[in-house]
Order: C-alpha cells, then sequence, then structure tokens
C-alpha cells in the first residue's frame, strides 16, 4: 500500500552528480567486497532495493539508474548458463570474456580511478584554501592544513538512504487497509529542522530528526524535508569517520562557501 503523502506534493528536485556506477561502488565499499569478484546476485539485490527506495520518495532518478539495473539482471541471468554457453557468446579475442562480470567490472576500476583522481584535486584545494604567507602570517603545514580543511566525511544520497531506510525499518507498521490522515507537511518538518541544528552548535544525529513511534508517512516527510534543505544549502551532513552516524548542522542563511562541502546528491556518472 503506497504512503500517502501531502496533497500539496512537495516534490523534490536534486542537483544530478551521483549515478549507478557510483551506487555500485558504494555497495562494494560498504560490505567490503573484492571489486574484481563481485557477488552479482547479492549486489544486484541491495541496487535494487535502492532503486525502489529512490523511487518511493519520488527523486526524480536518471534513466541510466533503469539502465544499469537491466545490466545487472542481465549479468545475473549469465552467471546462472553453464560455462561453456557463456564462453562460446563470449569475445575470443579477450581472455576475461568468460565471466559476464569482466565489462562491468572494468567500468567500475576505470570510473574509480577518476573519482579517486577528483577526490584528491578537490583534498588539495581545501589545503590551498588554508594556506598562507607572508605579512607575518604563519604558514600552516601541509599536513596540519589538510587535517584543518578536509571535510569530516564524504556523505552521498546513498549514505542518506542507508540511514533513511534504518529509521523506515523500526517505525511501526500500520494495520493493513487503516490510512493515517496526513498531519505533516514538508514545510512543517523544515520548520522543525532548522529549529533543531540552530539551536545545537555541534549538529544533530540524523535519527534524532525523527521520533520512534513516528508513522512511516511522518518519516518519509521528514525525510523530504532535509533533502530540500540541503538542496538549498542551510543545512550540511557531515560523519566523523566513514560509515558513522550522520550529523546534520544549520549553515549560516546563504550558506558558507568553503566551511563545508556542499553535499553531493543524486544523477549521472563522472568524475567530478
Amino acid at each position: 500500500m503506497p504512503i500517502p503523502l501531502p496533497q500539496d506534493d512537495y516534490k523534490v528536485n536534486l542537483e544530478v552528480f551521483e549515478g549507478p556506477l557510483d551506487l555500485l561502488l558504494y555497495l562494494i565499499k560498504k560490505d567490503e567486497l573484492d571489486i574484481y569478484d563481485i557477488p552479482i546476485e547479492r549486489v544486484t539485490s541491495q541496487y535494487m532495493e535502492y532503486l525502489n527506495t529512490m523511487e518511493m520518495l519520488d527523486l526524480g532518478i536518471a534513466s541510466e539508474f533503469i539502465v544499469m539495473a537491466s545490466t545487472l539482471a542481465l549479468i545475473k541471468s549469465r552467471m546462472l548458463l553453464p560455462s561453456d554457453i557463456v564462453a562460446a557468446d563470449a569475445n575470443a579475442d579477450e581472455e576475461e570474456g568468460t565471466d559476464p562480470r569482466w565489462d562491468l567490472v572494468r567500468q567500475l576500476v576505470e570510473y574509480k580511478r577518476f573519482k579517486d583522481a577528483a577526490g584528491k584535486l578537490l583534498e588539495r584545494e581545501y589545503v590551498q584554501q588554508n594556506i598562507f604567507g607572508g605579512g607575518g602570517d604563519a604558514l600552516i603545514g601541509e599536513g596540519e592544513a589538510e587535517a584543518e580543511a578536509k571535510p569530516l566525511g564524504d556523505v552521498s544520497l546513498f549514505d542518506l538512504i542507508t540511514a533513511f531506510n534504518e529509521v523506515l525499518s523500526k517505525a511501526p507498521v500500520e494495520p493493513i487497509g487503516q490510512i493515517e490522515p496526513i498531519a505533516w507537511t514538508v514545510p512543517d518538518k523544515i520548520d522543525m529542522i532548522l529549529r533543531l541544528t540552530r539551536h545545537s552548535e555541534k549538529g544533530v544525529a540524523f535519527s534524532k530528526l525523527f521520533n520512534q513511534h513516528s508513522p512511516r508517512g511522518e518519516i518519509i516527510v521528514t525525510f523530504l524535508a532535509l533533502l530540500e534543505l540541503l538542496r538549498l544549502r542551510q543545512i550540511a551532513v557531515f560523519q566523523t569517520e566513514t560509515f558513522a552516524e550522520i550529523m546534520v548542522t544549520a549553515l549560516p542563511e546563504g550558506g558558507v562557501d568553503g566551511a563545508l562541502p556542499a553535499p553531493v546528491i543524486g544523477g549521472a556518472d563522472h568524475a567530478g
């Protein structure tokens, strides 16, 4: 049964920066998988779970996500075929061609190489922004500058969806046939999130934005409000370490360039 949402239907349009290859790399990193030996059935199942969540939230996902879902399904079906049939279909000039996963692995490795390079360039940019010289100003050492300038965590849309699904899984299950009246709107939840974050210097834990007894519909609306605030750059999200609790903090009105990195949310694959 679909979750009832407010009639004013506050649609969130996210900037397009991440795509299906980013999601696959996220799943591989999250479960510490070998990129050269991807458990395709497991990854396909997880990929579809994230895709279903994005569709449920009506995030306007790019067609590339659907194409990748079809590709994973094709690879999964080919993995079930006898090896001699797969080898007969493979390109005879490519030794690795007998593995249906190889073309995808090659794409992921190449994409990761460019993504890592872009990340290093971004780190250098943060370092350079925090080095001062001349005029009596102390020259900050590279290590010290990098420690000060480097973001506390690289929070992506997929990190947020993971945290959202964890909260949603703990929500009370409504009896079949019972539909909760709409008592929440995205603007109301935007006000709530801003009120909480502006009164906390260290930020608010993502899970604290949701009441443990809230129905699923309210949780969804709260999450949409969070995404809208990120799009408007009125809040920032960060982690103290990879896969740690996501923290939400308010930004000064209009946002601050260079203070905290703008969140990278949604979209097409590119290196940066």
